[in-house]
């Protein structure tokens, strides 16, 4: 392919409110064009390496067994209303516009696919004898992003590869899982991605198992727990560290040596960092007592479409208990909570406490409130301070276990926090914890029977008796991979392609092309080239050889030949990789000769590095 006859328009300039280094680079290097907030055009460059991508998540696919479909991208409301997510995904969820009695109101451009997948198997697959099965896609999806940003990673349309398992129990999901999960590692390894598999929250996917396959870079804007000696990794939403006691001796001793509670007048300081000021205490030696609120829905309530109406539910009063220098994990505290939560708000706090907001304290609410959940961390406490439940006063002096109780019927005691940076891993090697900032790429999930049950999508067992299948999920950012290639592979000038996703593999430049004998012998090697099977890219602009050289660097194909008076003068031509500085002068056939071996290496290698 000569550079002339095709379309790369490159930039000099960074492109206005553009800060991810991917989406710096995929704009400047004429890969992608941004049509309108968060929706792109992959442009020539840009689509070729897109689907190099798309096909090593392919080939991986359908060697761990999946087998390929193509779903719509119009999806009916009906299906999202009988599971309940019309509801739960709110805006994400993109419907089309018309009135009550217009097709186009009973229709939603897919964000996933759960739905649709599980319509199919109740439709088809009617007996134990047809599973386990695996079926996938690779198809742009569509979720209404509000704040779309940082290109293609996070955008209101993009290219997905979903998958989606049947199986007859848990024994045979666990297989599946497996065969995804390794699939996933190898095709993230072909990409040249340094991906880290983390253990990660299931979210509105629901089910109880799931890992993220994550990108470490600044740009991300996921936060991963990673252990030093990468003996643990987790999504910040999931991780937790080892819990140390930090005392001796028995509660009760603790307790019988204590000091009364003591009021202190704390007038206007209601955050944590005034009170520990005006009491010169620390965050560490405070207890932060948040109030929640939870619906509880009745018993006989139905997830089907209409029925919620119907229904009863009672609102719930939660009060959560941290340490003063940790945050509330709200993910890990619903689950404990067992019912959706959300603050509670001012009116409602000071109902419960009797104070306003930043004076609540745990001593005597649990018999105002419906649950108390009190993190592990607060339970070793001594001599605490908190609020009073008195607007302006806080208490100093409050014991766990004697001013509030750590058990009982409306009690319960967990790992409700975010993990901090230092904490130790929960594996008991006693390596510090550090928390970074990544991309997710990749999310397998365990779904159980959430989709199936709200379905009813049933099979009949080998007893003949009809039973939910048990799902399992897998999802690939397959724009998100590519951006994440590039955050991964770059320097200033631009980007560095690993050679497996590369839209060409060797760059043939010719820095005179006035001169007949640098004309010849760069057509030579192009043509070479492209006669063993190599994408070879050949640079025949009549520009200044800066000008071409900055977008080589920018561009960034893997293998450089460079052709000049100046190499030729010095007895061949000019051999460089993207990657290193070194050049080297070869004869025309050696060059030709050690970019092949070098393709063929690379590819071989990346293969290979599972």
């Amino acid at each position: 392919m000569r550079w002339r006859n095709y379309f790369i328009p490159t930039a000099k300039e960074t492109p206005k409110d553009a800060t991810a280094p991917s989406h710096i680079l995929m704009l400047r290097a004429g890969l992608v064009r941004q049509l309108a907030a968060g929706v792109y055009t992959f442009l020539p460059l840009g689509w070729r390496a897109l689907r190099k991508v798309e096909q090593i998540i392919r080939e991986e696919m359908d060697r761990a067994g999946a087998i390929e479909l193509k779903m719509p991208c119009l999806t009916p409301l009906e299906l999202w209303e009988e599971t309940g997510r019309a509801a739960a995904m709110g805006d994400v969820l993109l419907r089309l516009a018309g009135a009550p009695d217009d097709w186009r109101s009973g229709l939603v451009l897919g964000p996933t696919h759960e739905e649709i997948i599980t319509e199919i198997a109740r439709a088809y697959l009617s007996s134990y004898k047809q599973l386990p099965i695996n079926l996938y896609q690779i198809q742009a999806k569509f979720r209404g992003e509000a704040r779309p940003k940082s290109g293609v990673l996070r955008t209101r349309e993009f290219l997905m590869k979903d998958a989606y398992s049947f199986h007859v129990d848990k024994a045979s999901l666990d297989d599946g899982y497996r065969l995804m999960y390794d699939a996933y590692c190898r095709a993230f390894a072909r990409c040249g991605l340094p991906y880290l598999a983390v253990e990660a929250d299931s979210g509105a996917m629901g089910g109880d198992v799931s890992h993220e396959f994550m990108v470490l870079t600044d740009a991300g804007e996921d936060r991963v727990a990673l252990s030093e000696n990468r003996d643990y990794a987790a999504n910040l939403e999931r991780a937790t560290a080892v819990f140390q006691s930090g005392h001796e001796g028995t509660e009760a001793r603790r307790h019988e040596e204590a000091a009364a509670v003591r009021e202190v007048h704390t007038p206007n300081a209601g955050k944590i960092d005034d009170v520990c000021a005006f009491l010169g205490t620390q965050p560490r030696q405070m207890i932060k007592t948040l109030v929640y609120t939870g619906v509880e829905e009745s018993a006989g309530q139905s997830a089907g479409a209409g029925a919620r109406a119907a229904a009863t539910a009672r609102r719930l009063v939660i009060v959560a208990l941290v340490r003063g220098d940790h945050e509330v994990n709200e993910i890990k505290l619903r689950k404990v909570a067992g019912v959706p939560i959300e603050l509670a708000a001012p009116d409602l706090i000071e109902q419960v406490t009797g104070a306003k907001v930043g004076f609540a304290g745990p001593q005597g609410l649990v018999d105002r409130i419906d649950k108390l959940i009190i993190d592990r961390d607060v339970t070793v406490m001594s001599d605490a301070a908190t609020g009073a439940n008195k607007t302006d006063y806080h208490v100093l002096g409050v014991q766990p276990g004697r001013d509030f109780p750590l058990s009982g019927p409306k009690v319960v005691v967990a790992d409700i926090r975010n993990v901090v940076d230092g904490d130790l891993s929960p594996t008991g090697s006693g390596a510090p914890l550090r928390l970074r900032t990544a991309i997710e790429v990749g999310h397998v999930f365990k779904l159980g029977t959430k989709y199936s049950d709200a379905m009813r999508a049933h099979y009949l067992g080998p007893d003949g008796k009809p039973a939910p299948f048990i799902m399992g999920c897998y999802g690939i950012g397959v724009t998100r991979v590519l951006a994440a290639v590039i955050e991964s592979h770059h320097d200033d000038g631009g980007i560095i392609w690993p050679m497996s996703v590369a839209p060409f593999q060797v760059l043939v430049m010719s820095i005179d092309p006035r001169d007949e004998e640098v004309v010849r012998l760069a057509e030579q090697v192009h043509a070479q080239l492209e006669a063993a099977g190599i994408e070879s890219l050949y640079d025949d602009r009549d520009e200044r050889a800066g000008f071409k050289f900055k977008d080589a660097d920018l561009v960034g194909i893997p293998v450089r030949i460079v052709i000049g008076k100046k190499s030729l003068a010095a007895g061949g031509v000019e051999f460089q990789l993207r990657s290193r500085p070194e050049k080297t002068v070869l004869s025309p056939d050696q060059a030709v000769s050690r970019a092949i071996d070098h393709v063929r290496a690379e590819l071989a290698r990346l293969s290979s590095a599972t």
